[in-house]
Parts: structure tokens; sequence; C-alpha cells
């Protein structure tokens, strides 16, 4: 398996995405990953892998790109000239056949315009969407989407993201089938905007879809659905809040025990749980969301992820190859959407 990445794209700089990435080799023995970025940096980067990646320093390989699309950068700029970006030879690579998925921290909406340019999305979806799990009680977890790439839809959208977040928990986590929620302020039929109402009545129709009505927000963390649908302003106003929640939820418990002697001591005792419990809030573990709908993989890591990280979201690229999401995608989503269109048109 090969993985292409766009290295110069993260907030942390290239050195948090080479170790990333050599983190990943490291973790899957027949993965190959080819960084894109410019040659003289990179070279320095791979030369001062610490000594433990250097068992996986033999299947990174480095691919030239001179120029970096910035975060800040204008979509139609980074269009019009980023042929020689990282970002955009890295997804020519993916989509030369050269490579079975791409990864990269940059720019959301230069990577998702790019990547439709590139790569076409499946069974004429309009524009990926951008999904992520978030965890949820008893170590489960829930797909979430959109994230922020559609943020203002019609129903019609929002079936799709049912019917795409449903075939990924499906395939890739391997669920018989996944509950289907639609993202409400209140879980009673007459609760809502006209949109999320007409999206609710849409699903309830769709017999191949464990659909299960609405939930409201106290319900994304407690496991009442696998995959959460919602418009891309929602979806990202609570990726983000519940990230911040988690992290001040881990300072305020590590701050508690350590401010009197006896918390320090209980604090000692009790490490291998507050161990546990970072383990299973911390954010870095959940990283990588899916742009759902192209014709190829692509995983957007968060922009700050350190080396860690972004290994997840290597991670998650492969996860997606091993199941070959995008052509389940194509031949599910293709059945789909043409019954959706001949219901509608009946009406």
């Amino acid at each position: 398996m090969r993985i292409a990445i766009d290295v110069m794209g993260g907030d942390s700089g290239p050195r948090a995405v080479v170790q990333g990435a050599a983190l990943a080799a490291l973790n899957h023995p027949g993965l190959h990953v080819d960084l894109f970025g410019p040659h003289d940096q990179l070279a320095v980067e791979l030369a001062n892998l610490p000594r433990h990646f250097a068992a996986a320093e033999s299947r990174l390989s480095v691919y030239h790109a001179p120029d970096v699309i910035r975060q800040d950068q204008r979509l139609s700029e980074a269009l019009r000239r980023g042929a020689d970006t990282s970002m955009a030879r890295m997804l020519a690579h993916l989509a030369g056949g050269r490579a079975d998925a791409g990864v990269s921290a940059g720019n959301t909406a230069a990577l998702m315009a790019l990547s439709r340019r590139e790569l076409g999305m499946v069974a004429d979806m309009p524009r990926p969407a951008i999904s992520t799990a978030i965890p949820t009680r008893n170590e489960g977890r829930c797909y979430l989407l959109d994230l922020g790439a559609n943020v203002d839809v019609n129903a019609a959208r929002l079936v799709d993201f049912a019917f795409m977040g449903e075939a990924m928990a499906r395939h890739v986590d391997g669920l018989a089938a996944p509950r289907v929620a639609l993202l409400n302020v209140g879980s009673e039929g007459t609760k809502g905007s006209a949109v999320v109402r007409e999206a609710d009545a849409r699903l309830r129709d769709r017999a191949a879809l464990n659909y299960c009505g609405f939930v409201e927000g106290d319900d994304v963390f407690a496991g009442a659905a696998d995959v959460i649908v919602c418009d891309g302003f929602v979806g990202n106003a609570v990726l983000k809040a519940s990230e911040g929640l988690a992290r001040m939820l881990i300072e305020r418990v590590q701050a508690t025990f350590e401010a009197r002697w006896s918390g320090r001591l209980l604090g000692l005792l009790a490490r291998p749980a507050l161990r546990r419990l970072k383990s299973e809030l911390d954010p870095v573990r959940y990283n990588g969301a899916s742009l759902l709908g192209l014709a190829g993989i692509v995983i957007k890591s968060h922009g700050s992820a350190e080396a860690t990280g972004f290994a997840y979201a290597v991670q998650r690229a492969v996860r997606e190859v091993n199941q070959d999401l995008p052509s389940h995608l194509a031949s599910e989503l293709a059945g789909g959407r043409s019954q959706w269109q001949d219901s509608t048109q009946q009406e």
C-alpha cells in the first residue's frame, strides 16, 4: 500500500508530518509513504529523524514540490496558481494511480476543491462531505457529518450524507446495520428547520437505512447513533466545541489533583485511571477526517496535529484503502440516489 502525503500544510511544520508518516510506517509494515514538499527541506527532516524511526526510513520517498498553499490563501489563487504546491502535486500523484490515498493537514477549502478537480466525484455527488469519528459512551464512537464542507444544505444533501455515513460505518467499521440519526434541537417531529424536517420525512421512507429519527446535542456522545447527520455549520461547531471541552476537562482534573498535597497523593494513586481517561478523550486519537464522495481516498488531518495525531490520520487512510471505500460508495450511492430521484419525481 502507498500513501501520498502533503508535508507542508500543517501548523506544526514538516517535522511533525514526516515523523507522523514514519510512525505510521512503523505501525504498518507493508506501508510505503510518498512525501511531497521542497526536496532540501524534506531531506533535512529525514536526516534528523529520531533513531527509533530508522526502520521506517527506507519506506519514505521524497517528491519535490517547491511551493505551498498557505492556510490563509484564497481558494481562487490556489486553484489558478497552485500546480507546483505540495498539495496539488500530492493529489496529482494520487489521481495518476501512483498512490492509494492522500493525506494533508493543509487548507481545507483548497484540499476539497483540488481533490474534486483531480479525482472527481462518485454517483454525481456535487461536492465532498467531511466526516470524522468522535468518542461515545462505553468506548464507542460515531461518525458526524458534515463538518464544514457544506454549510448551507437542502434536504437532498442531508439524505446523501446519511447514505455516505452509513456506508462508511458499515464497510470500514464492520457494523451490520449502523444506526443513522439527524441532529436537531428536539426529538419531536415538529422541531427543527423545514430542511431538517423534510430530510427526516425522506429518510423514514428509506427502508434500506436503519434510521432512528432525531437526536439532540446531548445524545451525540451518549452512543445514541452510529452516524449523525447535520449541515456543515452545525457539525463544525459541535466538533470544535467537543475538542475544547475535552481539553478543558483534562486540564481541570489535573489542576484539581495538583492543587494540594493530599490531592497530589491521590493523583499518584489515580494516575493509571487518569492516563486512560486522557487517552480516551484526547482528540488526537480521532484525528483524520474523510472527504466522502470523492472518487478516491483523501484524509484531512487537523492542522495543529503533532506526529502522533498525524499518524492517526494516515492510519485512517489505511483503513479506508483496505476496505476500498470509494468503490462501495460509488455502487451504493448510485442506486440510492437513483431511487431518491425517482421517488421525488413521483411526488
